[in-house]
């Protein structure tokens, strides 16, 4: 369905409650179903994504029941899980895909993943290689692509694995394998990136050991802690605040607070890069819920000024990137972007999508391999932009933010996707204004 929006005068304002992370939902969903009892997972996000993890882990026998207030899981205990009877079908969520990859690792069954058309093109040769070390077996489509199926290991193997590129998801993956092996499984990572997972783990009493390796950090875990189910309240998105955030600094006059949204120093990449721009936000209320930073954010309307993000800052922003775009196409002066590889493995091309479009909307851009240079103070397009979001929620929300700067507005070709991580973001655009 098509979305249009267009440039308004009318300010944002008031306080603005967004989705729930979608990070979390995932992972207190999961280990909540290897718990020993009952977790309670209150403000739990509703959007496809999550709701396909847990319709795949309700297929491997554990119990989850929705309630008004919050999901209660009824963990299967470390070794309780049963081989699927169906093909999980995670629709258009890589998250899902490769967290339940790695959770059936080293489970002695047969199981097949599939999703939409956007994941069947998503490669998944990353948490392929770690998987194979443990002793599990993989048919896949071009030993890369989903459709694929995982036969678990009937003996799993603790690995010892090196990260290529900092990646939580591939992170993740080799974490959830290691619950149910054996012995010490290590990973290392090249750079500190999200850490979800291990608070989560810390937060249940798993003995999880990190520490200083070079730039990044060494993980070591020994396998088959059995724990006890703890409730979870789960914060909301800074990736889907992300998105008002930059909407107040372009439209003026406007003055919002964002509530009780997640914290996690390696999320908050794009706060300080819009700091640095000379956006006026500041954090107030800051706490820590379930071992995660929470807080509200401030924003007022501000001008602009170009910005360069370095390399070792990515990992912390990796999905802002297209709202981020946005923000720098109405800055003054020419931003700068490098070490993007990351945003070609996402739900779209992001670097080529980002790219493109903005062109369209009448920003120059100079796009390489892994980088990508924004001019802003660009020529206002004297038609409607019509933007092609490549099933892409960021493409498309960010997109509809940008609109909001255009005279003549902004058509993006569909918005149905954008119900997997942020269901009422139009909601939300419509009240906040």
């Amino acid at each position: 369905m098509t979305k249009f929006t267009q440039k308004t005068d009318k300010p944002f304002s008031g306080d603005v409650i967004v989705s729930p992370d979608k990070s979390i939902s995932h992972r207190a969903l999961i280990f909540a179903s290897l718990a020993n009892g009952k977790s309670k997972i209150t403000n739990i996000l509703e959007g496809e994504d999550v709701l396909r993890t847990a319709q795949a882990l309700r297929l491997m026998g554990v119990e989850i029941i929705k309630k008004p207030n919050f999901y209660e899981v009824n963990g299967s205990g470390l070794l309780g899980l049963f081989e699927p009877d169906d093909i999980l079908d995670l629709g258009n969520s890589g998250t899902s895909t490769r967290l339940l990859a790695g959770l059936v690792t080293p489970y002695n069954f047969t199981t097949f993943f599939t999703g939409d058309n956007s994941l069947r093109k998503r490669p998944m040769e990353r948490i392929f290689s770690p998987i194979l070390k443990f002793g599990a077996k993989i048919i896949s489509r071009q030993n890369n692509f989903p459709p694929f199926a995982i036969t678990g290991a009937k003996n799993p193997l603790p690995i010892d694995f090196h990260m290529d590129i900092a990646s939580a998801q591939v992170k993740s993956c080799i974490l959830l394998a290691s619950l149910a092996t054996p012995g010490i499984t290590t990973i290392i990572e090249p750079e500190k990136c999200r850490d979800h997972s291990e608070i989560m783990m810390n937060y249940l009493g798993l003995k999880l050991k990190t520490e200083k390796y070079q730039n990044g950090l060494k993980h070591r875990y020994q396998g088959l802690q059995e724990f006890n189910a703890r409730d979870f309240t789960i914060p909301n998105d800074i990736s889907s605040a992300s998105f008002f955030i930059v909407a107040t600094l372009l439209v003026r006059n406007s003055k919002i607070s964002l509530r009780n949204v997640g914290l996690n120093p390696l999320r908050t990449g794009i706060i300080t890069t819009l700091v640095e721009m000379g956006a006026n936000i500041s954090i107030s209320n800051q706490q820590q819920i379930n071992g995660e930073e929470v807080g509200d954010i401030n924003v007022e309307y501000s001008k602009l000024k170009a910005v360069e993000v370095p390399a070792s800052r990515v990992s912390s922003m990796i999905d802002e990137f297209p709202i981020l775009a946005i923000a720098c196409a109405n800055a003054n002066g020419t931003s700068k972007f490098i070490g993007l590889n990351e945003l070609k493995t996402k739900e779209s091309n992001r670097l080529l999508m980002i790219s493109q479009n903005l062109e369209k909307c009448g920003v120059s851009t100079i796009m390489t391999s892994d980088s990508l240079d924004i001019s802003g103070n660009f020529t206002m397009p004297k038609n409607i932009v019509k933007i092609s979001t490549a099933m892409d929620h960021r493409i498309a929300m960010s997109f509809l933010i940008m609109g909001l700067t255009l005279e003549n507005g902004l058509e993006i070709d569909d918005d149905e996707m954008i119900k997997t991580s942020f269901p009422n973001f139009d909601k939300i655009l419509h009240q906040a204004l």
